[in-house]
């Protein structure tokens, strides 16, 4: 069965932050699944996203897995491990790059893609708008497409992206602004996003 993985009531002590519990658990190892547990619901939900449900499964686990191993690297400064977290599943993600591009583009081609439809409302209506959505995602470079869906999708801010990619805030700045310009030329031209702008249009294109 797929799907997001379920919190285990008990595990996350709310009284310490993130840092705490990695810094912990290399003596108590089972300690890791408190973060587990706060963090892998999200990181399946962007996961799913950008690959579809089957494919998130294996990211989640494998992000995990990642962290767990190398939690002893892990910079205590971050109190959040958010960032750490999704830099590694972004990471993973890029290497599936080919089959990310293959399903928007098949999504933006015939309004349907068994993958990129899963991370869209599946109402007529809106598939009609996501899928220039989709040709505007795939149009653009890996690093453009990270940048601007960890800000869209997963909710980070620009120095949490830095920190989850590990490239400068400048850089950040400069691929998001690129991305929104991008996706928001391919919109503007096209009749089946435009008759829906009132109501779907992204406000990270703004």
């Amino acid at each position: 069965m797929t799907g997001p993985p379920p919190a285990r009531p008990g595990i996350e002590r709310e009284d310490e932050d993130d840092a705490d519990v990695i810094t912990q658990s290399l003596d108590e190892p089972e300690l890791f699944a408190g973060l587990y547990d706060r963090h892998a619901p999200d990181i399946h939900r962007y996961a799913a996203r950008r690959l579809g449900e089957g494919a998130a499964d294996d990211i989640t686990a494998e992000t995990f897995l990642i962290a767990f191993r190398t939690r002893d690297r892990y910079d205590t400064a971050h109190r959040l491990a958010r960032p750490w977290l999704y830099g590694i599943a972004a990471n993973l993600i890029g290497k599936h790059r080919r089959t990310e591009v293959r399903a928007l583009k098949a999504l933006a081609r015939t309004g349907h893609d068994p993958v990129a439809a899963s991370w869209s409302d599946r109402s007529d209506d809106r598939l009609a708008v996501q899928a220039p959505l989709a040709g505007a995602l795939a149009s653009l470079s890996p690093g453009d497409r990270h940048v601007l869906l960890l800000v869209a999708w997963a909710d980070l801010g620009y120095q949490e992206v830095a920190d989850a990619l590990r490239i400068p805030l400048g850089t950040v700045r400069s691929r998001l602004n690129r991305a929104r310009r991008k996706v928001r030329e391919s919109l503007s031209t096209d009749p089946a996003f435009a008759s829906a702008e009132q109501e779907l249009t992204p406000s990270w294109t703004k």
